[in-house]
């Protein structure tokens, strides 16, 4: 048996990074969640108001025998925009940040030095404003959130901001990318 490795991502809705990341060889489960939370188990309607401190973030539990966390973090910064501060699209708040908990001094490491690589390379014409940060916590968020895009694929929000991101992921990682989700 392998031994399973955690990645905790916030980039923007949730909804958005669960697509993709649960659509990953090696990747056995993705959660949606809250990440840093001034609150104990905050609830969805509480994130939203912006005063818990949360961001919307996945929990992602990985083989790093199949798929590395250099890989992990390469697609979390190719399927956001990481120079929006609070923002991501139209979803805006504090609760939609671009973020990286840390869960060991490897995955901080790795972290600092793949966004040192982008920023060198000028990836973006816009500062990187993703917090890289060690974890603190992380509260499942409710049923409802689990395989949201799966589930309503046909909703607009769906539609119009997860199909781009998932046709992106697609395209751009087929290699990396589970077979059934091969189109």
């Amino acid at each position: 048996m392998a031994q399973l490795e955690t990645a905790l991502f916030a980039n923007g809705c949730f909804w958005c990074t669960e697509a993709i990341f649960k659509r990953l060889k090696g990747v056995a489960s993705v959660i949606p969640g809250y990440a840093a939370s001034q609150v104990p188990n905050p609830s969805y309607r509480e994130v939203c108001t912006g005063r818990t401190g949360a961001a919307e973030a996945t929990q992602i539990t990985y083989d790093p025998s199949i798929i590395s966390y250099d890989t992990l973090l390469e697609i979390f910064w190719r399927t956001h925009d990481p120079t929006t501060l609070n923002r991501q699209g139209n979803d805006v708040g504090t609760q939609y940040r671009s973020a990286i908990f840390y869960q060991n001094d490897s995955q901080k490491q790795s972290a600092l030095a793949s966004k040192a690589a982008l920023e060198k390379a000028g990836t973006y014409k816009n500062p990187i404003v993703t917090e890289i940060t060690p974890f603190t916590n992380f509260y499942p968020a409710e049923d409802y959130h689990k395989d949201y895009y799966d589930n309503n694929r046909s909703q607009g929000y769906c539609m119009v901001v997860i199909d781009p991101k998932v046709k992106k992921l697609l395209k751009e990682y087929s290699n990396v990318v589970k077979d059934e989700y091969i189109r």
